[in-house]
């Protein structure tokens, strides 16, 4: 079993920087797709970012030039560095993991793990 964590939510206004963190721990050999999704309140979970194990990135429209999805050389912990932060991005942002490199990354019900969630809020 993947356990996961996030951290490095915060407030922070328009404008704005902000780095996310995720560090997976237990289970985490062979190759596996990692991912950030958020969730404003009343919203469906929607994608932002994911990263194959080979490399390749996606992101959603509505985040691409501004946030960039990384990961450590040990490959253990998932980086999504967000610039020109916009109210919009309110969010609680969560880290997700699944065993394999499909064309699925962007569904929410592909993953089999999760963080908690971290907190980004975004003031105008």
């Amino acid at each position: 079993q993947v356990q996961l964590v996030e951290s490095g939510g915060g407030l922070v206004q328009a404008g704005g920087s902000l780095r996310l963190s995720c560090v997976a721990s237990g289970r985490t050999s062979g190759m596996y797709t990692m991912s950030w999704f958020r969730q404003a309140p009343g919203k469906e979970r929607e994608f932002v970012a994911a990263l194959y194990s080979e490399g390749s990135r996606f992101y959603a429209d509505s985040v691409k030039g501004r946030f960039t999805i990384s990961r450590d050389n040990a490959q253990k912990t998932v980086y999504l560095q967000m610039s020109s932060l916009k109210p919009d991005d309110t969010a609680v942002y969560y880290c997700g993991l699944k065993g394999s490199d499909t064309n699925s990354y962007h569904l929410s019900v592909a993953y089999n793990y999760w963080g908690q969630g971290t907190q980004v809020t975004v003031s105008p």
